[in-house]
């Protein structure tokens, strides 16, 4: 019977040192409201993504059903719940087909380069000398390259501009990764070189534990915990480079894949006509997406934070106070 005890207690306790489980537990108040707002977003969107099939009513390049072809510039009714575009799209569908694009890119260009960054930023810190000043000097170079720019160079390069939906998503996530490998590797690079002098790795290095060892067991930890934050921000900037490729033409071709920018690209034309909602949904995906993660990241920035963290219990305890 403690047997069975321990085991449940063990299972709770973690069950709730979860990431985001304990994020929320330790969250409070308006922070807490930011949290679950910014994952009930993304939740949404993530769902869409992996439930397309079954939530979409059409498939994101389908133009006709069973009773003919679709109508242009529809508006929404109950056949089509968000209208139909000009080339007679189902806008409905084109959304939700859309979030598993932008995902998809949001994961290629983001996990590249964040173990790259992250790696160089490790050896470069600890290492120092020459192979520090030249790593940091290319990743300056990189970093001076506006990202939309490199984008469309690229996508030009691999794909002609017009794109199949593999072809464009690694297009828009190549050019991305390139740009964003130096933030991974100057924010890690200098949370190395805090870390190094520390004592306990100073102590390691004293009883002689191995280069490897010291930047697995007591460097990466610490100094990769400022990354949640750029990871979101990254991904919002990753969706909104994508859009921008869509809207400007360079982007995945409309037959190939959903995309949420080049959907607007076509509604710039019928905004004069009072056909709104060709361009609000789409736009409205977006908004949301980036509004969902840039919450997440902010929240999670904020609860692993000490000092924001001691400023709010600070604040509990004098409010405690002041109720007794």
């Amino acid at each position: 019977m403690e047997n069975s005890q321990r085991v449940a207690m063990t299972r709770a306790r973690s069950w709730r040192s979860l990431p985001i489980v304990w994020h929320l537990r330790l969250s409070s108040g308006l922070q807490r409201g930011m949290l679950i707002a910014g994952l009930v977003l993304v939740g949404v969107f993530l769902l869409a993504a992996a439930l397309a099939p079954l939530i979409a009513p059409y498939s994101y390049n389908q133009l006709s059903g069973p009773g003919g072809a679709f109508p242009r510039h529809a508006s929404p009714s109950a056949e089509f719940l968000w209208g139909t575009t000009v080339g007679g799209y189902d806008v409905f569908s084109r959304v939700v087909w859309g979030s598993r694009t932008a995902l998809l890119t949001v994961v290629m260009a983001i996990a590249p380069s964040l173990v790259i960054g992250v790696a160089l930023g490790l050896i470069s810190g600890y290492l120092g000398g020459a192979l520090d000043r030249v790593l940091a000097m290319i990743a300056d170079a990189i970093y001076a390259f506006p990202s939309l720019l490199l984008a469309i160079v690229v996508s030009i390069v691999i794909s002609g501009g017009q794109s199949s939906f593999l072809g464009g998503i690694l297009a828009a996530a190549l050019a991305i990764s390139v740009v964003f490998v130096p933030q991974y590797f100057r924010v890690t690079r200098a949370e190395t070189l805090r870390i190094k002098a520390e004592p306990y790795v100073e102590s390691a290095q004293v009883i002689g534990t191995s280069t490897r060892r010291i930047l697995a067991k007591h460097v990466l930890r610490n100094a990769t915990r400022s990354l949640p934050l750029i990871i979101t921000l990254n991904a919002s900037e990753a969706i909104l480079t994508l859009a921008a490729l869509g809207f400007l033409g360079f982007g995945i071709n409309p037959a190939a894949a959903a995309e949420w920018g080049y959907d607007i690209n076509r509604a710039i034309s019928d905004v004069a006509s009072g056909i709104w909602w060709t361009g609000v949904f789409p736009g409205l995906a977006i908004v949301l997406l980036v509004m969902g993660i840039t919450l997440v990241g902010e929240s999670l920035n904020d609860l692993a934070d000490p000092r924001l963290r001691l400023r709010r219990e600070s604040r509990r305890a004098r409010t405690t106070e002041g109720a007794a």
